[in-house]
């Protein structure tokens, strides 16, 4: 299937078109809603256009579930991701065959997947932030290429038709996102909140977009013909289907107020550009038809592109390969294989005093303590599927462990509340048995954080008040409470940090025996094997930070302002508690001298960076190289980042990792949103880290300083040191 030549759009286009001008007027209007019925006189079966696949299928039953999308971030390995979502869309292949095979066409059983989750993670309380590739607009254009090209598939027929979401401006919050109206600037929109939607478009050929719930500077994004028609279309030449997400054609008359009704509302949706509701709205059409409001050809024309995805998907072909994959394909034991490597390329060690990997030698027993110790919760995020198999953090070191050493457990305190068990009881009464069994064992593995009945979705989380958005960013409940006690008990503490997002420890990472800290997000299905595999050194943690990781959620901007304002590495102001793009392994590597070399007036720069594995453990690291733009005013006030790869290196091995940035990286948008040249003087840091000063003081090294001047082609290479943020000399 690999190698064979694409249907192209064109051929998909005149079959799609012959089928729609077959129908009524009646009929086009019903097919435009996402639960389409089926035409028999058409030979075209009903269909359900909503299915999810974000890190694995979901909502549809049995499927192999990879780690949150957040976490596979944190690998910084699209090669990767990619394997995934080639895996996802099997699966998703096998799920649609067994169940039209057996006349089940209902919702989360078709090809068309609305993932992924291109926003950016601007704000750490936002609950839904676990769905992204994180807060960077590089990395999530880079995870997302991979992602929509895996899922798609390079066969004749699309494997999967995936949807680029949510477009565009849309992070939260989410108790308001209904009626939200998203304020920024042309400038953010184009550098913060598109690239990665126009990669997904121009790099990934996307076959579907989904609109956002919220406005865009006063214009519901789902009737925004500036965003659909003008950006989307004409722009970036977008040749799919756009979808709107459920029911929000019913916020744009009903919280946004910016339509009468929903006859009006599908008036504009469809002369904005879009093709496919989600929701009841649609129906509103044919009286928009009787009224004359629209004319029938506007309705076959927005119908087209949706069964140009379908004629693509090789739905109505007879030689599609992919109607051959049985349920047999589904979660099988090498994709959860796949599952458990990926999830230990997404653990980001944050601290490490030497204790890891643990020496068995060296304990004679561990205690594994925390309310999500023994949670399945803590493996799945949201958006998940159902794994034959799955091991939680306790049962992962129980079967590693197992005939080595004993291992304890104990809940020690509820997720959120102030009982471990019961409410009749006083407050901590969990606590007594937690230290008990710590002062009994030699090591404490703590699993704290958050799980899905935390953060997520409106409506999906069981945070009420927050939507599904956090309110603080410490340990939810009583959490730290139990942390700081274990940690005075006196034994050495190994906190694992489960979560979409990063937590502020309130100095307890500074405490004395708190030996480690691991971020190991939401790991998927096999998340208990990988966490002990990692734990007991049969790998080493290789995860960056996607996100930043921030001491207080004072001092941030409003929830509520677009503009990333003291948000992000980019924008970043002080020193964060652990910044973007860090990440320790069980080894140092130290980078070399880069080599540079400019590509004359073509503005393309190839950098050699050698980095050697000093240690005595093979590692997975991260090669990083961010940008500085000195001259224009229109740039970041920090830096970017513009490459990245990954090198695998045995003890003792240097290897050179080459890596190639474009024109466009230097190049900035201006008030009007129009990309231009951003002077000639730029600087380059070189590393595994950013240049801040934190990275610097947690890694004990510093990228190399790169100066660049295009008009003389001049290269300037300095030896490593700190770099200023936003104006401050660290």
């Amino acid at each position: 299937m690999i190698g064979m030549k694409r249907l192209s759009r064109k051929e998909a286009a005149v079959q799609a078109k012959a089928l729609v001008a077959r129908m009524s007027a009646h009929e086009c209007v019903e097919q435009l809603n996402y639960d389409a019925p089926g035409i028999e006189r058409l030979g075209i079966p009903p269909y359900n256009y909503w299915n999810e696949g974000l890190h694995g299928v979901a909502r549809a039953g049995t499927a192999t579930v990879f780690p949150q999308a957040i976490g596979m971030a944190a690998s910084f390995d699209p090669d990767l991701l990619h394997s995934v979502a080639e895996v996802i869309a099997t699966e998703g292949r096998a799920k649609y065959n067994s169940s039209v095979q057996l006349g089940d066409r209902d919702i989360y059983k078709g090809l068309t997947y609305w993932s992924p989750n291109l926003n950016i993670y601007r704000d750490p309380r936002w609950g839904r932030g676990q769905e992204t590739y994180g807060e960077d607009p590089y990395l999530t254009s880079r995870m997302g290429v991979a992602f929509i090209r895996g899922l798609q598939g390079e066969g004749k027929y699309l494997k999967l038709a995936a949807a680029a979401k949510h477009f565009a401006v849309h992070s939260g919050p989410e108790a308001i996102r209904h009626g939200f109206d998203a304020r920024i600037s042309l400038q953010e929109l184009y550098r913060t909140y598109l690239p990665a939607f126009k990669a997904a478009v121009k790099e990934a050929d996307v076959e579907s977009v989904m609109t956002a719930y919220n406005s865009l500077n006063g214009v519901p994004c789902s009737v925004n013909a500036e965003l659909i028609n003008h950006i989307l279309r004409q722009e970036w030449g977008f040749q799919g289907h756009v979808v709107t997400d459920a029911w929000a054609l019913e916020d744009v008359y009903g919280d946004h107020t910016y339509a009468s009704d929903a006859q009006e509302t599908m008036v504009l949706a469809i002369r904005a550009g879009v093709n496919l509701c989600t929701g009841r709205c649609s129906g509103a059409t044919a009286d928009a038809l009787a009224a004359g409001q629209l004319g029938e050809e506007e309705v076959r024309e927005a119908l087209e592109p949706v069964f140009r995805t379908r004629v693509r998907l090789g739905m109505f072909a007879d030689d599609c390969p992919y109607d051959s994959i049985g349920i047999d394909q589904c979660d099988t034991e090498d994709h959860r294989d796949l599952s458990m490597h990926m999830a230990q390329e997404t653990f980001v060690l944050l601290h490490n005093s030497g204790i890891l990997p643990l020496d068995t030698n060296a304990y004679g027993s561990v205690c594994v303590v925390g309310p999500l110790a023994d949670s399945r919760s803590a493996l799945l995020g949201n958006y998940f599927g159902t794994p034959t198999h799955s091991t939680t953090i306790l049962q992962g070191m129980e079967s590693a462990l197992k005939g080595i050493m004993p291992v304890r457990y104990a809940q020690g305190c509820s997720l959120t509340g102030n009982h471990a068990r019961s409410e009749l009881a006083h407050e901590d009464e969990g606590e007594s048995e937690a230290l008990a069994m710590a002062a009994a064992s030699d090591l404490v593995v703590a699993v704290m954080g958050m799980d899905s009945s935390i953060e997520g979705e409106q409506g999906d989380a069981g945070n009420s008040m927050g939507a599904g958005d956090r309110g603080q960013l410490g340990l939810p409940g009583r959490q730290e409470h139990l942390l700081r006690a274990l940690l005075d008990v006196g034994k050495p503490v190994v906190l694992l940090l489960v979560g979409g997002g990063g937590f502020a420890l309130h100095g307890l990472e500074d405490h004395a025996n708190m030996a480690a800290i691991m971020q190991i997000w939401y790991p998927g299905g096999q998340g208990g094997r990988a966490v002990a595999g990692v734990l007991l050194g049969e790998t080493s943690p290789s995860g960056k930070l996607p996100i930043t990781v921030y001491r207080t959620h004072a001092g941030l901007p409003s929830f509520q302002q677009y503009e990333l304002g003291n948000r992000t590495y980019r924008f970043l102001d002080r020193l964060p508690l652990y910044p973007f793009g860090y990440g320790l392994t069980y080894s140092q590597t130290k980078v070399d001298r880069p080599s540079v070399v400019l590509s004359g007036g073509s503005r393309r720069i190839s950098v050699g960076v050698p980095i050697r594995n000093e240690g005595d453990y093979p590692v997975s690291e991260v090669v990083q190289i961010y940008l500085a733009h000195h001259e224009s005013g229109l740039s970041v006030p920090n830096w970017n980042l513009v490459a990245f790869t990954r090198v695998d290196l045995s003890p003792d091995e240097q290897v050179v990792a080459d890596l190639e940035i474009g024109p466009e990286a230097f190049m900035e948008f201006d008030s009007q949103g129009k990309m231009v040249v951003d002077g000639d003087f730029f600087t380059l840091y070189a590393g595994i880290s950013q240049p801040d000063a934190r990275s610097v003081e947690l890694l004990g090294q510093a990228p190399w300083s790169v100066e660049v001047n295009f008009a003389t082609g001049g290269v300037r290479i300095l030896k490593p040191g700190p770099a200023a943020i936003a104006g401050k000399t660290e």
